[in-house]
């Protein structure tokens, strides 16, 4: 970059957040034209921009007290610098939740679920922590390296402005998890006992029906397993083995077949009750007595035998599919 395009872009920085720093526009004209825009949007965008909001008001607390990338040089146009940080810090995360949104497919909605918010927040720090420190390490380099030569543009400086930013988003986010653990719990709650209400209905709609088949479980050698597919619970895969748990004349038994979890469920793939929950297991819901949440995991509670079944995160979406099927 030559002498003058940094000279250019220094200008240009300055002037934008100097004037922005005077705050030309009536205090009372821009209060009432948020306020109405905010009214206007729903109680979920209102709520993220509040919380983003005040993520970047803490960041700039932070800045302010302890003064990195020279700031304590600019004296009292050190608070012009880090106003015009906090307005790169919001267009960051303006970017970060369009890209959410509109590339990764991941829109901000309370009704996927407590792991989903939470996966969602995840991605949202991934994306957004090294965004920013770039912003900030640009502006460094534009606007305050004439005073402060440390601030001219480098991997060092990237990799410091990281490391700051980088803690902060952990602390807040720390910060946030606790305050709406309530609600997340709250949410949790009512997760699980509107999908136990659906697999109730879905167990007594399968019922009425006329009694499944029976169906011969095949592996890789010559023996089979022969049962009525309502009598199956699930199956567990061990080693090289599958596990088959099943009803017999009232009382749970099990099999082993040489075969492989692919084999098991490309069989069993005709009949939507039965899904895999989890990499070493496939259930069968129709036997599923309760599905148990806690801490943002999923259980699922077998008839008869009382086994605890885990349901791994990959797995969520299509057991709730297959549950509200």
């Amino acid at each position: 970059m030559t002498k003058l395009q940094s000279y250019t872009w220094g200008v240009f920085f300055r002037a934008l957040f100097y004037n922005f720093s005077l705050f030309s526009l009536p205090y009372s004209f821009l209060i009432k034209n948020v306020c109405t825009f905010a009214n206007r949007m729903k109680r979920g965008s209102r709520e993220t921009i509040s919380v983003r909001v005040l993520s970047c008001a803490f960041t700039l607390l932070a800045l302010a007290i302890f003064k990195p990338f020279g700031l304590e040089a600019w004296q009292w146009q050190g608070y012009a610098h880090l106003l015009a940080i906090f307005v790169l810090g919001l267009g960051s995360c303006a970017v970060t939740e369009g890209v959410l949104k509109y590339i990764i497919r991941m829109s901000r909605s309370y009704e996927n679920g407590v792991s989903y918010i939470i996966r969602r927040n995840l991605w949202f720090q991934v994306i957004n922590t090294p965004l920013v420190a770039l912003l900030i390490c640009l502006y460094r380099h534009f606007a305050m390296s004439d005073r402060v030569e440390s601030n001219v543009l480098s991997w060092e400086n990237y990799l410091e402005t990281l490391m700051i930013i980088a803690f902060l988003s952990f602390a807040i986010g720390l910060y946030w998890r606790f305050k709406f653990r309530s609600r997340y719990l709250t949410m949790e709650l009512e997760e699980t006992r509107l999908l136990n209400e659906q697999l109730l209905k879905s167990q007594e709609s399968t019922s009425v029906a006329p009694p499944s088949s029976c169906i011969t479980l095949t592996g890789t050698t010559s023996e089979t397993l022969t049962l009525s597919v309502s009598d199956l619970l699930y199956i567990e895969a061990v080693g090289n083995y599958m596990k088959v748990f099943y009803l017999h004349e009232g009382q749970v038994g099990n099999d082993m077949l040489r075969a492989t979890s692919k084999q098991i469920e490309d069989q069993l793939h005709t009949y939507p009750m039965i899904v895999r929950c989890h990499r070493a297991f496939l259930v069968n819901l129709g036997q599923v007595e309760q599905i148990v949440s806690k801490s943002g995991t999923m259980q699922l509670l077998i008839k008869h035998c009382h086994e605890f079944i885990p349901v791994s995160r990959s797995n969520m979406a299509q057991i709730k599919a297959a549950i509200k099927a």
